[in-house]
């Protein structure tokens, strides 16, 4: 018994001589019908000039009627015999569509043959935004199994939905179990528990910070409106920029406490200065230990005093003005990426960063972090937003902690707040 692939069709000429064993690969009678070469078996004196109709409801073991071939020359021959397995030549190609008794039914997202259908109690979680950011991001907690769904949402048709069908294509290979949904819809909010929201115009080369606030401040109030409509018991995660400008408006038009709305800048941030860090060789990215406060941009505050690599201070390690240089470049990471890249931003750190606040939340991670929520009076701060040491619960913040700054820390923390609330005050 041999098996005939398509590369065997092609180098047979016009006539191909078959024993009655022979086994003939979907794609190989495509590629006969395609060239017109005529398929024989010996032992039956019976030939096919093309391959046999992939009709879905031919039950296994009759033999499909024969197809034209390339040249629409319809011959009178009868099928090869039945192959085992007679699922249709289609799955074998690229992009076919899915016979309809394999589709997926609806509602069967959690359920088990075995007995039926099963209560997931893991929480869900909703990703506003299908571009770069919100994909990596989904994709991130849809890899830690943690979610009954992960669910992205995006204005654009099919997007949202055809990267989630992607990814869960992976689920066999990585191993995860949480279901991920796309849709166009907001109303795919129903009932999340934790909702990311990355969907926002980038800042483009001419605009700035206030043009760029006035474009996302309308996609910000769009969005708020059905997130206070379909899970008002969420906790928000903002990525949007301006970051502090978007999580204040984010509360306000939601109308949740503030300990509910967290902008994610600080994470980012501390990540982008600790990577820098190890590129001077003195310990890995996971090894330093250092908190981005202030804000999201040229207020960001690094507290040197309490930085370390391998449990020791990175002031012992490093020449002061190296350390400020790494401070500055990591201050402006975000413009040397999109000056690399020439166009679009960075996305596998933002969203990263997003999956681990919200991975915290759940699994009741007690690390102190850095993320954009209100004071609460702490460090005497104005009551505005801006990035603080916090920890974060099921529920959302669950502390800002004090840290021992030194004056001149605590100076500049709270010239970056006042700068802030300028700004924030300017939305009305």
């Amino acid at each position: 018994m041999s098996v005939i692939t398509a590369d065997d069709v092609e180098g047979a000429g016009p006539e191909l001589r078959l024993g009655k064993e022979d086994i003939v690969t979907p794609l190989a009678w495509d590629r006969a019908g395609e060239l017109g070469v005529e398929i024989r078996y010996e032992a039956s004196d019976k030939s096919k000039s093309a391959a046999p109709s992939r009709s879905n409801d031919i039950p296994t073991g009759q033999n499909p009627a024969p197809r034209s071939g390339a040249h629409g020359n319809a011959r009178n021959a009868s099928s090869p015999p039945t192959q085992l397995g007679a699922f249709s030549g289609a799955l074998y190609r690229r992009g076919a569509p899915l016979p309809g008794p394999m589709e997926p039914r609806p509602g069967t997202e959690n359920t088990r043959a075995d007995s039926g259908t099963v209560a997931d109690s893991r929480p869900r979680v909703a990703v506003i935004g299908a571009g770069h950011v919100g994909a990596t991001t989904a994709l991130r907690l849809v890899e830690t199994s943690l979610f009954s769904t992960v669910t992205m949402i995006d204005i654009v048709p099919g997007l949202a939905e055809g990267l989630a069908l992607d990814m869960w294509h992976s689920a066999g290979l990585r191993g995860f179990t949480s279901r991920v949904h796309g849709s166009d819809d907001l109303n795919s909010l129903r009932d999340a528990d934790y909702i990311v929201m990355t969907a926002g115009r980038p800042r483009k080369p001419g605009m700035t910070r206030t043009d760029l606030t006035e474009v996302n401040a309308k996609i910000i109030h769009s969005v708020a409106e059905k997130i206070r409509e379909y899970a008002p018991n969420a906790v928000v995660v903002v990525v949007t920029n301006p970051l502090e400008e978007m999580t204040e408006l984010m509360t306000r038009r939601t109308g949740f406490e503030p300990e509910r709305v967290i902008g994610m800048a600080g994470v980012l941030d501390s990540a982008r200065f600790c990577s820098l860090v190890a590129l001077t060789g003195i310990a890995e990215p996971g090894e330093v230990e250092a908190l981005a406060l202030g804000s999201h941009g040229p207020e960001m505050v690094i507290p040197l005093s309490l930085a370390t690599a391998r449990g020791r201070p990175l002031a012992d390690q490093l020449p002061a003005d190296e350390l400020e240089a790494i401070v500055e470049r990591a201050r402006n990471s975000g413009a040397e990426v999109v000056g690399l890249l020439k166009e679009g931003s960075a996305y596998y750190s933002p969203g990263e960063s997003a999956a681990s606040m919200v991975r915290a939340m759940v699994t009741g991670d007690n690390s102190v972090i850095a993320a954009c929520v209100r004071p609460k009076g702490v460090y005497g701060l104005a009551d505005t937003r801006v990035g603080l040491p916090v920890r974060l619960g099921r529920h959302g913040l669950a502390e800002v902690v004090e840290l021992p700054l030194r004056a001149d820390e605590m100076t500049a923390l709270q010239e970056a707040a006042n700068r802030i609330a300028e700004r924030v005050d300017a939305l009305g």
